[in-house]
């Protein structure tokens, strides 16, 4: 049986622990180390949305999604609360998950261009999908220390991912910021000072590090308004892909 992590102590030591992601996934799942977001999650899924009432909310943490050998990544910030949190499945059951399937099919890295629930066959090719925060947080914003517990995740999931990952899409500022981190722990290179700034289509391409290329998020608030169309995340995509070797 999966130990729970009900700390931070926790979290870094069953992350690190994690021979493969296999295993980290079913540990990110027993995670209880930030009360207010375990509070929200749990609070989501009791209460659900009307139009979901026949649900039952999955109201965990949320693994990522895709291939152990995937090339390309996709660092988004959280699983929204009637989304993955419903679902069980990151960027699925929501409006940014049909923005980003479908963009992701387009480009030839998902077989089908929907992600409506887990067991609807969706299928991901040389990418892998994963949060840098694992539960939903209220409004859509974790506190630093949340983002700061959670983060031995993310820094095992791309550890594992490491042989194979040429590039990684973040999804907007709060993705951008969560990778250096990353950089620093996993890869042992320094971030650039200052920090390169987030924006959509900028690119960092550091020696021994993955390709970082930014997204606006594929949020309603940007898709409804035009500030992010489906030509600029095919543009992403393809740039993606070319780095990757997949053009």
């Amino acid at each position: 049986m999966t130990e729970l992590s009900r700390t931070p102590a926790d979290v870094a030591a069953h992350a690190a622990a994690a021979p493969d992601l296999a295993v980290l996934d079913a540990h990110i799942a027993e995670c209880f180390a930030c009360p207010r977001l375990v509070a929200w999650r749990e609070e989501v899924a009791a209460t659900k949305r009307a139009s979901f009432r026949d649900w039952t909310y999955w109201g965990r943490p949320i693994a990522g999604f895709g291939p152990a050998d995937s090339a390309i990544g996709v660092l988004g910030l959280a699983p929204a609360a009637h989304g993955g949190n419903r679902t069980g499945r990151i960027f699925t059951g929501d409006r940014s998950g049909d923005v980003l399937i479908a963009a992701m099919h387009r480009a030839g890295l998902a077989n089908q261009p929907t992600s409506v629930r887990a067991d609807d066959g969706l299928e991901l090719f040389h990418t892998r999908m994963f949060p840098a925060v694992r539960c939903a947080p209220p409004d859509n914003k974790p506190l630093p220390e949340e983002r700061d517990t959670c983060a031995p995740w993310l820094l095992r999931e791309v550890t594992l991912l490491r042989p194979t990952l040429k590039v990684v899409v973040a999804l907007g500022a709060f993705a951008w910021a969560a990778w250096w981190p990353v950089l620093s722990r996993v890869y042992g290179i320094r971030p650039p000072v200052p920090r390169p700034r987030f924006g959509h289509g900028a690119q960092v391409a550091l020696p021994g590090a993955p390709v970082l290329l930014g997204s606006y998020h594929v949020s309603q608030q940007n898709t409804f308004t035009g500030r992010l169309t489906p030509q600029m995340l095919d543009d992403v995509f393809g740039r993606a892909k070319g780095v990757a070797g997949l053009a």
